[in-house]
């Protein structure tokens, strides 16, 4: 029977690391390091089962994908009761998962639960937390939810790597997301971890690209594995409530890692998370930010670029549906991170027709919910005029890369799936090679 065993995780000062055993049917999925990640806040005086969290987030779906079951010696009870309809609710939406049990020697509930008082078990803190980027989604949840003064968390480990390549990208982040709290009189929290080089990402997106619309972590894991990461910080500090900002929206029906069905599930003892503003579409989103901006902040600034961290490119397709989008809520893209004049409108519709970003079922509806404000704005330029009445009628279809990647990308993947973990491993570099001709926009919050 395929199995993952965790051994009893350790918690020194502010970093915590965890050895994982595996069956031989699973080892591909895992490289040789122990998961390990870093808080700012000391975490030694955090209960083991709540320790164990952010290592059963992201080994669990591996194990559900394989109908494998998994062993921890102390887990926190709520988790565990979240964790069962965390994998019912990504069985139900894909296929290919099997399923599986969690078996802990040891369950801890610190409190009675009372679900009628604070919707966990333990006591209610007065904090709050948002994973935060400053793009346009994590933004829209700040103000819904600035009278809480939440505490502005930043993860190190998905899309900016721990490798020493993404240390400037890393530094980057933290010196705007300070900036952002210190000006807004909120505390920051910054987590690092090796989560994505933990397991072997490669090998999972080798079996599963073929069932999902994205990559492993994008698809499946995110939702869970991000708002695990962090449980023994929000326990640390009391935090009571924290908030993912939703990536899509109601009536957007993609199988994706961080939805209401996965998000509102996650618990552990004193905090309940929420996939938080799937009830606005994107541009509802940015309406309610062009309030805010009109209101209370002038100056604000977005950052939601794809290929740099330290202010707007202006010229990948982010950025440019972005400024789209910030010119129908009414605002000035210039005022708010992004050089956009009424001659680029004339750029991005040559780029979309050329094809010339790898675009998903994301950004299709992204496009689709700008195309229906459209159709209520009165164009303020010749250019702009142009580009809406082309937007009206574009075949956003065609727009749209097919979900199979390049025929190399399947044949590689193929051929690791189905090949011992030795032989992958000189297969993979190859694969990597022909997979980095390629670049998949991947929606960031």
């Amino acid at each position: 029977m395929a199995s993952i065993v965790l051994d009893r995780p350790a918690a020194d000062g502010t970093t915590l690391e965890c050895t994982v055993r595996t069956t031989a049917d699973l080892q591909r999925f895992f490289t040789d390091d122990p998961f390990s990640v870093s808080y700012d806040v000391p975490i030694e005086s955090v209960p083991e089962g709540v320790l164990a969290v952010p290592v059963l987030a992201h080994v669990c779906p591996v194990a559900w994908a394989n109908g494998a079951d998994v062993y921890v010696d102390e887990v926190d009870a709520t988790f565990a009761r979240a964790l069962a309809d965390v994998r019912d609710a990504l069985c139900s939406m894909y296929d290919f998962m099997e399923g599986g049990e969690l078996y802990a020697r040891r369950t801890i509930d610190p409190e009675p639960r009372d679900d009628s008082d604070t919707g966990t078990d333990g006591e209610k803190g007065e904090e709050s937390g948002l994973l935060f980027t400053g793009g346009v989604d994590s933004t829209y949840s700040y103000v819904t939810h600035r009278e809480e003064s939440p505490t502005l968390i930043s993860v190190r480990g998905w899309t900016i790597t721990p490798a020493p390549a993404d240390d400037v990208k890393w530094a980057q982040l933290r010196s705007r997301v300070s900036s952002f709290a210190a000006d807004h009189g909120l505390e920051t929290a910054f987590v690092e971890s090796n989560m994505l080089s933990f397991l072997d990402h490669p090998m999972l997106l080798a079996h599963y690209k073929r069932f999902v619309d994205g990559a492993w972590y994008s698809s499946v894991g995110h939702g869970l594995g991000l708002l695990g990461l962090c449980a023994p910080m929000a326990y640390a500090r009391g935090m009571s409530e924290l908030y993912v900002a939703a990536t899509h929206w109601e009536g957007i029906d993609l199988e994706w890692g961080s939805r209401p069905d996965v998000d509102d599930a996650v618990r552990w003892s004193g905090t309940r998370c929420h996939h938080d503003g799937y009830d606005r579409t994107r541009q509802e989103r940015l309406d309610r930010i062009a309030e805010y901006v009109r209101a209370e902040e002038p100056a604000l600034q977005l950052q939601t670029c794809n290929d740099r961290m330290e202010g707007n490119c202006g010229e990948c397709e982010k950025c440019y549906r972005t400024a789209v989008g910030l010119r129908l809520a009414g605002l000035d893209p210039t005022d708010h991170g992004y050089p956009f004049s009424d001659a680029d409108y004339r750029d991005l519709r040559r780029s979309l027709e050329r094809g010339e970003w790898v675009l998903g079922q994301d950004e299709r509806y992204m496009w689709d919910d700008i195309r229906d404000r459209v159709r209520e704005t009165e164009p303020s330029s010749p250019e702009e005029r142009a580009f809406f009445e082309w937007l009206v009628d574009a075949d956003l279809d065609e727009l749209v890369s097919e979900s199979e990647s390049p025929l190399v990308h399947r044949l590689l993947r193929a051929s690791a799936r189905n090949a011992p973990a030795s032989v992958y491993n000189a297969l993979y570099p190859a694969y990597a090679t022909a997979k980095s001709k390629y670049r998949r926009v991947r929606p960031a919050r």
